[in-house]
């Protein structure tokens, strides 16, 4: 693989008995895709084998990447898709998504190295459906320092459901965390833990800003309950989402 990595150095009953969290916790990944067995390992009481291929979401057809992390002050596992697809990524317009070798994402109708001055050609090629995400996810939990090699070596078989080259990348950075939001949704009467998929952040220096930038941004909506401030903390129903009490300024979070 192609990861420049550096190292990175109370409680409310709710769902049925399970502790909730909101807010930025830091993480260690523990498994990627795993089987019943490795479920079980990690006291995960599942009765059947999990699926990541093939799997019907909204109509579609996706195949999944599902890292588990655990948390160790507090103590508690969690987990987060990444759904992706062995095709390339296309926008609405009918431009091609192009990715390099140091993870930078363009959208063009040609190569993106010949339409923006700032996107090395180095490594171009087509990112496939769910890629940006999860080189993203790569680039925070690896510490890749700007500009450093942050590209996957099988991005068609990653695409296509085999993961053999993220579960070694795990085995490597063993003592990596990176920082993740936790929300809570409520899904017919139910509440879900949630992980935000659209922003990771590194373990140092911890940067609560760039979260409540992407979280204001348009594209960037949390469908899930999360606390004003951001800090880690057992789930109560009375919290409320950050849209209504968070916005930037240049100077980083205005509360």
């Amino acid at each position: 693989m192609a990861i420049a990595s550096n190292s990175s150095e109370q409680e409310v009953k709710v769902g049925g008995g399970v502790t909730l969290y909101v807010g930025i916790a830091p993480v260690q990944v523990v498994a990627v895709n795993p089987n019943l067995q490795e479920l079980n390992a990690l006291g995960i009481q599942a009765k059947q084998e999990p699926e990541y291929i093939g799997v019907n979401i909204g109509g579609d057809t996706f195949n999944k990447i599902t890292f588990w992390v655990k948390c160790h002050e507090p103590e508690f596992l969690t987990r987060f898709d990444i759904l992706v697809k062995p095709e390339s990524k296309v926008s609405k317009s009918g431009k091609i998504q192009w990715v390099n070798n140091i993870g930078q994402f363009a959208y063009a109708e040609s190569k993106a190295s010949e339409t923006y001055d700032w996107f090395k050609a180095d490594g171009e090629r087509k990112a496939f459906e769910g890629e940006e995400t999860l080189v993203e996810f790569i680039r925070a939990y690896a510490n890749v320092s700007a500009g450093g090699n942050c590209a996957l070596e099988t991005p068609k078989q990653i695409a296509a459901g085999d993961v053999k080259e993220l579960k070694e990348l795990i085995k490597v950075l063993t003592d990596n965390r990176v920082r993740v939001l936790l929300g809570v949704k409520d899904s017919n009467g139910k509440n879900y833990q949630q992980v935000y998929t659209k922003h990771f952040g590194r373990l140092k220096p911890f940067r609560k800003d760039l979260f409540v930038k992407e979280l204001n941004s348009e594209y960037g909506n949390f469908n899930a309950v999360v606390n004003s401030t951001l800090d880690l903390e057992v789930y109560s129903p009375a919290l409320i989402t950050p849209d209504s009490v968070v916005s930037t300024s240049d100077d980083g979070i205005d509360w």
